[in-house]
């Protein structure tokens, strides 16, 4: 269902890197997009990216998706104007920096406000809209950090921990409804969210990521490590014992 002419998709933060990659490919095949971010100048280029792609139509919606608030209201407006839709993309949030999440509350406030209350807001309108329509895929952008807390980024990595249990409890529902959801565990990727951070072996290409998010929607996998390796590598992680882990210098 995610590829394929006639598909209607709706990406929240579509300008972000991993939504620019994703709909590019899935604009080669005619789909028709409602994007939803916060500039109206990327939205306005990235929809002439789309068209020249392919697109069957783009539909652009500028909006403001950093509460609750005013992502539950971007997305009651979106559904209003897509009655109908085959893949919803949450692809949004915010890294910060440790040393000032740990001192700043009011940017420890923003994270969470950003990373998980609203994409709950929107998650839990997109769900009545998914019983109602009895069919469709939801793919969630989370990560690795949130399997398990790590001393140089635990507050991002707990606010993604929340996202990837929300996430899990809503595919169990909605798998009674033939409701495919999709978690996505990014390691690192090359995005402007990371630009400050040293490119290693391990940094991933928002294409790579983008290849590997479509084929486990078309194969409608529950969880995606991307790249593949990381699967391992958090498994090991996971399972070491809390003194060893807590020697580590990661």
């Amino acid at each position: 269902m995610s590829q394929g002419k006639n598909q209607t998709l709706i990406i929240f933060g579509a300008t972000s890197g991993m939504a620019v990659a994703l709909a590019q490919l899935e604009a080669r095949r005619g789909a028709a997009f409602f994007l939803l971010a916060r500039d109206a100048v990327k939205l306005e280029d990235l929809k002439a990216d789309l068209l020249a792609r392919g697109a069957g139509a783009v539909t652009l919606m500028p909006c403001d998706l950093g509460t609750a608030e005013s992502a539950a209201k971007a997305c009651r407006d979106v559904l209003s104007r897509c009655p109908r839709f085959d893949l919803a993309i949450l692809a949004y949030g915010v890294l910060g920096t440790q040393e000032r999440l740990v001192s700043d509350l009011e940017a420890c406030e923003e994270l969470f406000a950003v990373n998980v209350l609203s994409p709950v807001a929107i998650l839990n309108i997109l769900r009545e809209r998914f019983l109602q329509q009895k069919y469709g895929q939801l793919a969630v952008i989370s990560s690795v950090a949130g399997d398990r807390g790590r001393a140089s980024n635990y507050v991002y990595g707990s606010s993604k921990a929340a996202l990837s249990a929300y996430t899990s409890g809503l595919r169990a529902e909605l798998s009674h409804a033939g409701i495919h959801v999709l978690t996505v565990k990014p390691g690192m990727v090359a995005t402007a969210m990371t630009s400050h951070l040293k490119r290693g072996p391990l940094m991933a290409s928002v294409d790579q990521v983008a290849r590997d998010i479509l084929k486990a929607l078309d194969r409608r996998a529950l969880v995606l490590y991307t790249p593949w390796f990381w699967r391992p590598i958090m498994l090991l992680i996971k399972h070491l014992p809390e003194r060893l882990f807590q020697r580590l210098k990661f």
